[in-house]
C-alpha cells in the first residue's frame, strides 16, 4: 500500500488542482469525491475510482476492507497523512476518505428514456449549490432525466457533488446546448413547460402526465428567448406574498412533485 506524507507530492498537487480548477477536471477526465456515503453511491452507480486516499487519523481502518470489496483491481489505495488530507479535502468533515474518479459522458445521443418521460431542464444555472439541490430533488422524485442546457459550470464541480449529496451520480444527466435539447424534445413529442412570469398559467392547471420537460432558468434573468419561443405552455407558481419568485431549487421541487402527484394518481 502506498503512503504519501508530503503536500509537495505530485499526485497531491494534481488532486488539489482537480478540486480547484474546472479546466484541470476536463483535461484529466477526473474529479474528486469526499466522504463514505458519496463514494459508496458513486461505486453503486458504476463510477470508476482511480485512487482511494484515506487518513487513518480520521478514517476507521476496519472500513477499508468494506471498500476493497467494491473497488476494481486497478484502483490505487493510498494512505495519506493528516496534513496531506487537510490540503486536498474540500470539506472539513468528510471522514478521512477521498476518491479520485473518472468523469462520465453526458451526451444527449446516449440517453435512453421510457415512454412519456418526466424531465427537468436547467438553463444556464451558475450556482453549483442550486444545481446540486435540484439533482437531489430529482433523485428523491425518481424523475427520468435532468438536462443541463448551456452549462455555466461543469457537472463535477465539488460544490455540485457536495450539495447533491451524491445525487449527481444517481440521475441520468445530459449536458447540451438549448437548441439541441429543444430539437430532441420536439422530435420525441415531449411537451415543454417553461417556468416564467409572463403570459403563464398556474402550474397545477397543466397536464404533466404526458411526456413533459419542466424548464427552469436563473433567478436573475429567467429563461432565454429560445425557450420562450418554443414553449408548449408557460407555467407559473402563484405567489401569495410580496415577493414575486422563489429560489430555483425550491421552485423546481414544487413543480416536480406536482408532476409526480398527477402521474401517481393515474395508478391509484
Amino acid at each position: 500500500m502506498k503512503q504519501i506524507t508530503s503536500i509537495q507530492n505530485q499526485l497531491i498537487k494534481d488532486i488539489f488542482q482537480l478540486q480547484e480548477k474546472s479546466k484541470a477536471r476536463k483535461k484529466a477526465g477526473l474529479f474528486v469525491i469526499e466522504g463514505i456515503r458519496e463514494i459508496e453511491i458513486a461505486l453503486k452507480n458504476d463510477f470508476e475510482i482511480d485512487q482511494l486516499l484515506f487518513c487513518f487519523d480520521l478514517f476507521d481502518a476496519e472500513n477499508l476492507n468494506h471498500f476493497k470489496r467494491k473497488l476494481s483491481n486497478t484502483t490505487d489505495l493510498i494512505e495519506i497523512s493528516k496534513e496531506v488530507y487537510q490540503k486536498i479535502a474540500y470539506r472539513e468533515s468528510t471522514e478521512g476518505i477521498i476518491a479520485v474518479a473518472k468523469t462520465k459522458n453526458h451526451l444527449l445521443e446516449n440517453l435512453q428514456l421510457p415512454k412519456n418521460p418526466l424531465i427537468v431542464v436547467l438553463e444556464s444555472l451558475e450556482k453549483p449549490g442550486n444545481i446540486g439541490a435540484v439533482l437531489r430533488t430529482a433523485d428523491a422524485a425518481n424523475i427520468d432525466a435532468v438536462f443541463i442546457a448551456d452549462p455555466k459550470t461543469d457537472l463535477y464541480n465539488p460544490n455540485i457533488v457536495r450539495s447533491s449529496v451524491g445525487a449527481v451520480f444517481t440521475n441520468k444527466i445530459v449536458t447540451a446546448g438549448s437548441a439541441e435539447i429543444i430539437n430532441f424534445l420536439k422530435d420525441n413529442n415531449i411537451a415543454i413547460f417553461s417556468a416564467i412570469l409572463q403570459e403563464a398559467v398556474s402550474y397545477y392547471s397543466v397536464d404533466f402526465k404526458q411526456g413533459s420537460a419542466i424548464v427552469m432558468g436563473t433567478e436573475a434573468t429567467g429563461l432565454s428567448e429560445i425557450w420562450r419561443e418554443n414553449s408548449t405552455e408557460n407555467i407559473i407558481i402563484p405567489m401569495q406574498g410580496q415577493i414575486d419568485s422563489m429560489n430555483v431549487s425550491v421552485a423546481a421541487a414544487v413543480l416536480i412533485f406536482e408532476a409526480k402527484r398527477q402521474r401517481n394518481s393515474q395508478t391509484i
